[in-house]
């Protein structure tokens, strides 16, 4: 599968993504590009799914139709995202088509956030 991080993703994730291509849009060019910009050229790019922390992101475009897949981590710290990279990596795997699944990160110990 094709990963493309959007900007504020923790990047020692891209460890947790293993038998996947994971790019970021400065790596590709792409800095520029925001919302439904980013969301058209990484789907003409043939990318499956987007992992953002833009928690406005399915407010702000319309996702009705898209093919690109998006989960929102919904805190970008990686202290906190790092203890919940396999539930990242099953609904990374199991994600439908066209679908946003929010995930809640919580602290770093495992408690409240």
């Amino acid at each position: 599968m094709k990963i493309l991080f959007d900007q504020g993703t923790p990047l020692p994730l891209r460890r947790s993504l293993t038998g996947h291509t994971v790019d970021i849009p400065s790596r590709k060019g792409w800095s520029r590009l925001r919302n439904g910009n980013l969301l058209d050229v990484a789907e003409q790019e043939g990318y499956q799914l987007l992992i953002t922390t833009d928690q406005g992101l399915r407010y702000q475009q319309n996702l009705a139709h898209r093919s690109l897949s998006i989960i929102v981590l919904m805190k970008a710290s990686w202290p906190r995202t790092r203890r919940h990279v396999q539930e990242i990596a099953n609904v990374g795997d199991s994600i439908e088509p066209g679908q946003v699944v929010e995930i809640e990160i919580g602290s770093p110990e495992g408690n409240s956030p």
